[in-house]
């Protein structure tokens, strides 16, 4: 098993998935543990080539998805809840889609059918590869984060800038190249399970207009507004955390 994980939370409890976004770590989810292991037994972990997951080569969004079901696989869980911010939300789209049976609901954050342009993230990755991290992480607040919490919250935006800057070049570089062919706007309106869509007002990356693509095209999906830009499950974490429980909670009493 290559992929680094933390399982915490009551054993009886549902399990609930969390997955990262590109350049973050599962601890970016630390903010939302505490409320989430009251409910949900919480399985974190690290994607491909980030945090404590070594990279292995070149990856697609259906390996990155793949990496959940041998996950849950490995740990004999048959069915959970997931939520995945960005790239763990693009991968949260591809298991709802092609692995539904393995879900009972699914909430995607931050995220879209299509990220970004593919030129830009293979600009992106020969970036990285020849000149570092550094780079990319220069200005990775100003995406992330809107300006008056970049002010007002800078010990929490320093260190997550700072991780970027020592992640793992070639594996981000990778993530960038999945992120480049991954388009999943001809597949979203198959997707049948419960499904929570949460953007930020502010997001520059993965816009409301995206947010609201995704509810227009998924039959019976609910969708949150959060006054964050892209990483909403740090700048606005009770109302993030809040809005998560009540929609597992939900499903899960169904």
């Amino acid at each position: 098993m290559n992929i680094h994980y933390r399982l915490e939370g009551p054993e009886t409890a549902p399990v609930l998935v969390l997955s990262n976004s590109l350049g973050t770590t599962q601890s970016m989810w630390d903010a939302q543990m505490p409320a989430l292991t009251e409910h949900f037994r919480v399985l974190r972990y690290d994607t491909h080539g980030h945090g404590q997951t070594g990279k292995r080569g070149k990856v697609t969004l259906s390996q990155l998805g793949e990496d959940v079901i041998t996950l849950l696989d490995h740990l004999h869980i048959q069915r959970a809840f997931f939520c995945g911010i960005s790239m763990g939300g693009l991968t949260g789209l591809w298991l709802a889609r092609f692995a539904p049976e393995r879900f009972m609901a699914v909430a995607v954050a931050n995220t879209a059918a299509k990220i970004g342009e593919q030129a830009n993230w293979l600009s992106r990755a020969r970036t990285v590869r020849s000149e570092g991290m550094g780079v990319v992480a220069a200005g990775s607040a100003d995406r992330w984060f809107s300006a008056d919490f970049r002010q007002h919250q800078p010990a929490i935006v320093e260190p997550l800038c700072h991780q970027l800057a020592h992640a793992d070049a070639e594996g981000y570089a990778e993530c960038c190249e999945a992120l480049a062919a991954a388009d999943l706007r001809g597949e979203v309106a198959a997707i049948r399970l419960p499904m929570l869509i949460i953007a930020g007002e502010h997001d520059p990356v993965t816009t409301v207009a995206d947010a609201n693509y995704l509810h227009q095209q998924i039959d019976g999906a609910f969708l949150v507004n959060l006054p964050a830009s892209h990483l909403s499950n740090v700048e606005a974490s009770e109302e993030f955390t809040s809005a998560l429980i009540a929609f597992l909670r939900r499903e899960n009493g169904r």
